[in-house]
């Protein structure tokens, strides 16, 4: 990414840019960037997006083989076309014979690193690789938002938002809005301003209910559910946060037991980076077998409650029971 806004900066833009992970939040933005570097935004004659994988590629370089038009440059976006997991045959040498002018934008969640349309465009353009930044580059993120809002998060405050919107940078700039408009006249954002704009009643009770299962506090844990069910929170999608809960304890349980550093681990699990430490906490509590058993128990029940052989509130609650006891101690 950094290399992208030294191009930018000293304009040395690349014919070629591939843009691909998982943050779509950064591939956007970069896109841009690049966009608004080289062509107005609005120029509809020199400036194309095509999207899909059922995009007429011979088009494209049709295309691409023409000079722009009273313009500099000819830009093409490309998203999520399927191209770098199989390319059609001579699009290389199609490429190769582009005016300096053109330039093209690719931009892909899926890629095959083996593929020889992706190792062509890193000989001859650039590569960049946005996958769900880290806790260290989130925390920044979300202070240099802050700042030009002139507001101010303590890091707690940034990490209780992360944890429980989840490290989509997307959703976690839509949220940073609201929170910017619900606080126009104070500049300190906090916890409370967090659980009343962002995170509702009952998405708050239901991480505390997992954490009291986590740490074997049967009394609150059971509590938390009966104040989830006052809320209307279905007890079926309880099931399905305990059920997902085991399901990542189980995978850190083997990932720690293989050595993984916590980022991959944050990464395969799909969870934020800093919360892998509580949670591996609480996995080391239990054995892998005994989260797998966890795991199948919360699956049986799900099957019993489609089956109509137990309520969905009464199999849940017996889960839980079971589970905040001292259900199988490492």
């Amino acid at each position: 990414m950094n290399n992208i806004k030294k191009d930018i900066e000293k304009n040395e833009i690349k014919q070629f840019y591939l843009l691909s992970g998982e943050e779509d939040y950064l591939k956007r933005q970069y896109r841009n960037k690049l966009v608004e570097a080289m062509v107005n935004p609005d120029d509809n004659m020199n400036l194309n997006y095509f999207e899909g994988n059922d995009v007429k590629i011979q088009d494209i370089l049709d295309l691409g083989e023409t000079l722009p038009f009273f313009a500099d440059n000819r830009v093409i976006v490309m998203e999520n076309t399927g191209l770098f997991k199989k390319t059609p045959e001579g699009i290389e040498k199609r490429l190769e014979a582009f005016p300096e002018s053109t330039h093209m934008i690719f931009v892909e969640k899926e890629i095959d690193k083996r593929n020889r349309l992706y190792k062509w465009i890193g000989k001859n353009g650039y590569v960049s690789e946005m996958n769900k930044p880290d806790d260290k580059m989130l925390l920044a993120w979300v202070k240099s938002l802050c700042k030009a809002e002139k507001k101010k998060m303590e890091d707690p405050c940034i990490f209780y938002l992360i944890e429980h919107m989840g490290t989509d940078m997307l959703l976690l700039k839509n949220e940073l809005e609201k929170l910017f408009c619900y606080c126009y006249e104070r500049d300190q954002i906090s916890v409370d301003d967090v659980k009343e704009i962002c995170v509702n009643q009952a998405t708050d009770k239901m991480f505390d209910m997992l954490d009291a299962i986590g740490s074997h506090n049967q009394d609150k844990a059971l509590l938390l559910y009966h104040d989830l069910l006052a809320l209307k929170e279905p007890a079926i999608r309880v099931l399905f946060m305990l059920t997902r809960h085991f399901h990542i304890l189980m995978q850190i349980s083997a990932l720690s037991s293989e050595g993984k550093e916590n980022k991959e681990i944050a990464s395969i699990c799909k969870i934020p980076p800093f919360s892998v430490k509580k949670y591996a906490s609480q996995a080391g509590k239990y054995t892998f077998q005994t989260l797998k058993e966890m795991l199948e128990k919360c699956q049986r029940t799900d099957a019993e409650i489609k089956t109509g052989r137990i309520s969905d509130t009464v199999g849940v609650e017996l889960l839980i029971v079971e589970f905040s006891g001292n259900y199988g101690h490492a």
